[in-house]
């Protein structure tokens, strides 16, 4: 017979520990690559929605203001009806007063059907008595209605535009137009609305653009007058779309860009936040979470490697005694006994309980961090990702219940004021106080920034409304921050009674909201669409 040829044997406690580390590394190494995908999708996620919400409140507002700008030159238009009933002097001081007052417009002029400029403030422009033959100004003339124009730039090298307004006799004669210029690198009412240098400390920003693409507003000035037609949002925005999503600007830099139109001026509103700071974010939330789990799991890989050992150990000794009788050599009677009692059994539970050990801890570390994902870490509050699962669920269901999308008001006021650590000391205690109001099967998720929202089950608009109404007071009473109220405004919206979906419910509750911001905050608003 021929020799078999010797093999390396490989040691049964090497192979049970090398088998039990690469099982909770595995594991370890598998949890925090879900956790890194889990929370990228989530925070991006909330973030081109927080985007979203700033730029369509900006568009709204925008919107309010161009509408009042131009009932301002509508009624200085009908002040015009009979010019030849008022002086030269006359005309020129309630020119003056309407600029003044109203602060809407850089400059006011009345330009007649002739072309001429007969009043103009402030007078200091010098152009009173002077004939327009060509552009912007002779565009609107001859339009003979209301407009405003693209962006130009002026004879003293100002990016403008202009709103007119024409001016028409009560017996239907055209008599001029009355425009108001708007200087967009100097202070206005516009400007002070969008205010072009507000750059976040997590590099988010917002800039304007024009019907065809031009910069309008900006945190660098210089931008300004800019064509960025080519940037894909911009493209969207001149279709007069809105939307949210993760771009390449025209820098190269990945940004999570929302957009909104404003459809008064057909300008469009971009806010957007650099993808690096997610990412940024995103690690550091995870060294933190690794800081608390490496702990455990490390302590779990001694002990499974111990508890291996103490397995391989009677098959190591019952090993060394088979070898020992086939040399021949002679086994003490005390060995024998202790490897005749049943003592591997014990190993092997003690095997088993260390495997269920180490299963319940990878599955507690995981619920903790799958509870993370849709949970506020400044509130406690579930989040957004939380509220859209509670509502497809309920939707599912059929389930009955009322909306309440609550928002503090004047929030910035009080980072501005007291501190950013103030105002999530007031984020936090404005959770616990509405919590505390709230029964056992409603539900209080943070949405995003300031914006809370409530589902109440089984509550039809009015009995919500009530309840909202002893939230609004109760917060209007608690003194959340030192020697100041704090106050919010509140929107709400009925399923299905109003609607069966749950995007048009969102957005009913929203709108809702936003009347209860323009008549005056610190109230409610029941949603009637």
């Amino acid at each position: 017979m021929k020799k078999l040829g010797k093999r390396r044997k490989v040691n049964l406690a090497v192979v049970l520990t090398s088998l039990v580390s690469a099982s909770v590394i595995l594991t370890l190494l598998i949890l925090t690559v879900s956790y890194y995908q889990s929370n990228k999708q989530s925070l991006t996620e909330t973030y081109l929605a927080l985007n979203y919400s700033k730029a369509e409140k900006m568009s709204h507002s925008a919107d309010s203001l161009f509408l009042s700008m131009n009932k301002n030159l509508e009624t200085t238009a009908k002040f015009l009806e009979d010019p030849e009933g008022i002086s030269e002097p006359e005309l020129q001081t309630q020119l003056d007063l309407l600029h003044v007052s109203s602060g809407y417009f850089n400059s006011l002029s009345w330009i007649d059907e002739t072309g001429t400029i007969r009043a103009i403030s402030p007078g200091s422009i010098g152009l009173k008595g002077k004939k327009i033959e060509d552009g912007v100004a002779k565009e609107a003339l001859d339009a003979q209605k209301p407009g405003l124009s693209l962006p130009y730039t002026g004879l003293s090298d100002r990016l403008i535009v202009l709103m007119s307004h024409p001016i028409y006799a009560k017996d239907g004669t055209y008599k001029g137009v009355i425009g108001g210029t708007i200087f967009l690198q100097e202070q206005n009412v516009l400007n002070q609305l969008l205010g072009n240098d507000a750059v976040e400390e997590n590099g988010s920003y917002y800039f304007v653009v024009g019907p065809k693409g031009t910069l309008l507003f900006h945190p660098d000035t210089n931008q300004i007058g800019k064509g960025v037609y080519e940037n894909p949002v911009v493209r969207q925005l001149t279709l007069g779309n809105n939307g949210m999503e993760l771009i390449t600007n025209t820098s190269g830099l990945k940004m999570l860009a929302a957009y909104s139109y404003v459809s008064e001026a057909k300008w469009g509103i971009v806010q957007q936040t650099p993808y690096s700071f997610v990412q940024d974010l995103l690690l550091e939330q995870l060294r933190q979470t690794l800081k608390f789990v490496l702990i455990p799991f490390l302590i779990l890989l001694l002990f499974s490697i111990y508890i291996a050992r103490k397995l391989a150990a009677p098959f190591i000794q019952l090993g060394n005694l088979v070898n020992r009788l086939a040399e021949g050599k002679k086994v003490a009677q005390p060995l024998k006994e202790s490897l005749m009692k049943p003592h591997w059994n014990r190993e092997a539970d003690l095997l088993t309980k260390s495997a269920v050990m180490a299963f319940e801890i990878i599955e507690r570390n995981n619920q903790q961090l799958t509870e993370s994902a849709v949970t506020d870490s400044l509130t406690g509050l579930p989040n957004r990702r939380k509220l859209e699962e509670v509502l497809a669920e309920w939707a599912s269901d059929k389930q009955q219940f009322s909306m309440l999308v609550l928002d503090i008001d004047h929030f910035k006021s009080i980072n501005d004021a007291f501190g950013h650590q103030t105002g999530d000391e007031t984020l936090k205690k404005l959770a616990e106080t509405v919590q505390a109001m709230l029964g056992d099967k409603d539900h209080c998720f943070r949405y995003g920034g300031e914006e809370f929202v409530l589902l109440l089950p089984e509550q039809t608009g009015p009995s919500a409304y009530q309840t909202a109404e002893k939230i609004r007071l109760k917060i209007e009473r608690t003194r959340l921050i030192p020697h100041q109220a704090v106050t919010v405004s509140i929107g709400i919206a009925e399923f299905p009674a109003q609607t069966s979906s749950l995007e048009k419910l969102f957005s009913l509750a929203d709108k809702a909201l936003y009347r209860s911001k323009a008549e005056g905050r610190n109230r409610i608003t029941l949603s009637r669409d």
